[in-house]
């Protein structure tokens, strides 16, 4: 394998990039810093935002502009910015903050709380969340990972992410949702951020998504909600069904919030259009304010900000991703980006592995597959994985998630993902 001398510039982005994904990995330990000050001082402040795993790589973005204008200067900086495509920053941060209206979780609630109901009484709290772990993920095929993510943690909240919740309980259903949620958009070619890198330039359509992957993560998901259930069976057994059949909002309301669902996800590659329609959104949202909670602004801006600062630095990455993409066999390459894209976010890995000439069939296979399957090892590796941690990331205590625990669930869950995509 030869790999290229970098430019300063790109050496200089790789040491930011690598710097923030540590930086992702000792976060509880800032937080606990952060105990040792005042409450309210400036330093507890600085502390716990340096524990914000959705701020790591948009800080370290800003690091790494600074530098760069400090020695070139502020016109090359900003030159280097506009030359970056935010796209999917941006749609993260929109259809987050649309899936998780209160219509939308109402309705999303109430269907899933009829098939629920189906089950005996005594079972009914596993069967929520059984159904929660696997239909969830499911509709991210349709609906976008984002959104599928939004939805289903909020959904579980009730039932397993509660500060009195066993850390078991918490730690392997995270683990368990970021996995299927991963794999669980593969289904069509349009939802999971991995594929829409790739599906355009390699022909891939909805199609070829359900023969080559659809199914078999269909079988992962449910594999993995039934050993996440049996490992937690006693304690979700004692958990509280907490949905409720009754709707408050009115069915014409919620029609409406999925009419601007249906229009973003639609034209989610035009930011020119969601962007000015989410604007909208926001005034039909305080039009019916009556019937609405508030808009979960700040968590999806903080979600939109990891991403950014992410493509950032990303951007310069390809000197060393391209050459290793290119010495692996299929085999190989599977297990690789397996494992990079706990560093590295799937999407661009998958973006990489495009600018990569003449790559087989079966590589293309195995570069997405392997980055799907290992989309739940870290929060970093997929892009909805940071919505989630936002959601949840209250009942774990002010002293944050701990990366490696997170890490340590997911592997078997991992494991089962790539042996469905890579044997089946």
């Amino acid at each position: 394998m030869n790999i290229p001398q970098p430019t300063d510039l790109e050496l200089l982005a790789t040491i930011c990039f690598f710097l923030a994904v540590l930086h992702t990995f000792v976060t509880k330990k800032f937080a606990e810093i952060g105990h040792r000050f005042p409450p309210g001082s400036i330093l507890e402040n600085l502390f716990h935002f340096l524990a914000e795993v959705e701020v790591v790589f948009g800080l370290w973005a800003f690091i790494f502009l600074g530098i760069m204008a400090t020695l070139t200067s502020t016109d090359q900086a900003v030159s280097y910015l506009e030359g970056i495509h935010f796209t999917e920053a941006a749609f993260v941060f929109v259809i987050m903050a649309m899936a998780s209206t209160k219509p939308v979780m109402e309705v999303a609630g109430f269907l899933l709380s009829l098939i629920a109901r189906l089950a005996p009484p005594r079972t009914r709290s596993l069967a929520w969340y059984a159904i929660c772990l696997t239909i969830g993920p499911i509709l991210g095929s349709f609906i976008t990972e984002p959104a599928a993510m939004t939805v289903t943690a909020l959904l579980l909240m009730s039932t397993c992410f509660k500060s009195e919740s066993s850390s078991k309980l918490r730690y392997s259903t995270l683990a368990v949702l970021f996995v299927n949620i991963s794999i669980g958009g593969t289904l069509t070619h349009f939802a999971a951020p991995p594929v829409v890198m790739v599906a355009e330039k390699w022909g891939w359509n909805m199609a070829f998504m359900m023969s080559h992957f659809g199914w078999k993560s269909l079988i992962a998901v449910v594999i993995n909600t039934a050993l996440v259930t049996l490992l937690n069976f006693n304690e979700l057994k004692k958990a509280p069904f907490s949905p409720k059949l009754r709707k408050e909002s009115p069915w014409w309301i919620a029609v409406i919030h999925f009419l601007f669902l249906a229009a973003v996800v639609r034209y989610h590659a035009s930011m020119a259009f969601f962007i000015p329609l989410f604007l909208l959104f926001i005034g039909w949202h305080d039009v019916t304010k009556e019937h609405q909670d508030a808009l979960k602004l700040r968590e999806s801006l903080l979600v939109g900000f990891f991403l950014g600062g992410l493509v950032t630095l990303g951007q310069l990455q390809s000197w060393w991703i391209t050459p290793v993409i290119q010495s692996l066999s299929p085999g190989e390459l599977f297990l690789g980006s397996t494992a990079l894209t706990a560093i590295t976010d799937n999407a661009a890995l998958t973006y990489l592995g495009t600018l990569v000439p003449n790559l087989s069939d079966s590589a293309k296979y195995a570069l997405v597959a392997g980055a799907v399957a290992g989309g739940g090892l870290t929060v970093i590796a997929n892009a909805p994985n940071p919505i989630g941690l936002g959601l949840v990331k209250s009942s774990f205590g002010e002293g944050a998630v701990n990366p490696i625990k997170l890490l340590r669930y997911a592997l078997v869950p991992t494991i089962i993902a790539c042996g469905c995509l890579w044997l089946l």
